[in-house]
């Protein structure tokens, strides 16, 4: 078996390349927005239960949380260009299949594929642009592909419902896989060195990177801003509604907006990263604002505008942390296992998602609103730790 080694930057042209592995990353995404946007479609059709449909979204989560190592110890393996289209296809596929489906069951199965594809090019996208860029490049690239899962969940809620039925929104989504396979295999270049790898050799490497203080900070920080996120997104719609007393639809409408703020933060960290503010800072710093932010969203303190405008501040500061994060995965990974500590990562972030609506959620039943601001700020003072305990892991590493 053979591996790429990342020789350093890729005499190509970059940006194409970047273009096309942040698109491949939207596809992904698309792909867990549909399911949200067609939910009333699919209830209708197949005579599913909130739950039953929520499934069909969670599962994406669920696999990221048990398959990140796992699925970047294979990208190391095989080679990142090689995992990428291997991901759209089986998106493609089980896009094509779900579209198909006459059960539930094999709608579900459907979505398995898809996500097991979402993993694959979640994993094999950074380290694409670890080996395509160097520097400054290096960190805006990575604050745009942060932006791919807010790109790709908002896109399928605008275009979501121009389509007649679910069925044809699958279809199109298989053909925008297709596509992107094809724009893959003629832009993005294989990796110009490689070296005999075994997979022996990279399945200890990956278990040995569980032991490494630098990536368990990196998917610990992950994890907590998950949790934060999703804590204030996992019940937007009825806090507006509560707070803000607006229709469902303007709930949906406004939350919709307030999420696409994320991308702001995401571009933004890319930009402050490249005039040199520190890594362990601007995630602190991030983590400070979101967790002073929940205070004035989740206490009665404040009217709708303010209520709504903190909303908008948690969301776009917030997505400074992520594409922080990512872009130092290559900084802490040893050479060649970028996609295994990507996928450490994005274990803490999968992590974060599916932890945050049951604790929280639990804990506003239990205790009101107010309950959730103490989570969340516990969990911004735990960032700011974990960010610090960083900082020495960066100057010591490459």
């Amino acid at each position: 078996m053979t591996a790429i080694v990342h020789a350093g930057p890729s005499s190509t042209t970059p940006w194409p390349i970047v273009a096309t592995v942040v698109g491949s990353g939207i596809v992904a995404s698309f792909q867990v927005g549909k399911a949200a946007i067609a939910t009333p479609l699919l209830q209708t059709e197949l005579g599913l239960d909130l739950a039953a449909a929520g499934w069909l979204t969670a599962v994406f989560a669920l696999l990221g949380a048990i398959g990140g190592i796992p699925a970047g110890a294979i990208a190391a393996a095989v080679g990142d260009r090689r995992i990428l289209i291997i991901g759209l296809l089986a998106v493609c596929v089980g896009s094509a299949a779900g579209a198909e489906a006459t059960a539930f069951s094999v709608l579900m199965i459907s979505r398995i594929v898809e996500g097991l594809g979402f993993l694959l090019i979640t994993v094999a996208g950074p380290a694409i642009l670890e080996r395509s860029l160097a520097g400054g490049q290096r960190d805006l690239a990575f604050a745009f592909w942060s932006c791919f899962m807010p790109a790709g969940m908002a896109l399928a809620m605008l275009v979501g419902p121009l389509f007649e039925d679910w069925r044809s929104l699958w279809w199109a989504s298989t053909g925008a896989g297709i596509a992107t396979v094809v724009v893959t295999l003629l832009l993005v270049p294989k990796a110009t060195a490689r070296a005999p790898l075994l997979w022996r050799d990279v399945g200890m490497k990956a278990c040995s990177i569980v032991g490494l203080k630098g990536p368990v900070l990196l998917a610990g920080c992950f994890a907590l801003y998950s949790l934060m996120f999703f804590a204030l997104f996992s019940f937007l719609p009825v806090l507006l509604m509560d707070r803000v007393m607006i229709t469902h639809a303007a709930a949906g409408t406004l939350g919709g907006l307030v999420a696409g703020v994320n991308i702001v933060g995401n571009l933004t960290a890319g930009y402050l990263l490249t005039r040199g503010i520190g890594r362990p800072t601007l995630i602190a710093g991030a983590g400070v604002v979101m967790g002073a932010s929940s205070l004035g969203i989740f206490l009665p303190v404040f009217g709708p505008a303010p209520t709504l405008l903190l909303c908008a501040v948690f969301s776009g500061v917030g997505g400074i942390i992520p594409a922080t994060l990512l872009s130092t995965a290559p900084l802490i990974a040893p050479v060649g296992l970028v996609p295994v500590v990507v996928g450490l990562a994005m274990q803490g972030s999968n992590l974060g998602q599916i932890i945050a609506p049951v604790a929280v959620g639990g804990t506003i039943e239990a205790y009101g609103w107010s309950a959730a601001a103490a989570t969340v700020v516990a969990a911004a003072w735990l960032t700011i730790l974990a960010a610090q305990a960083l900082r020495p892991e960066l100057r010591s590493d490459h």
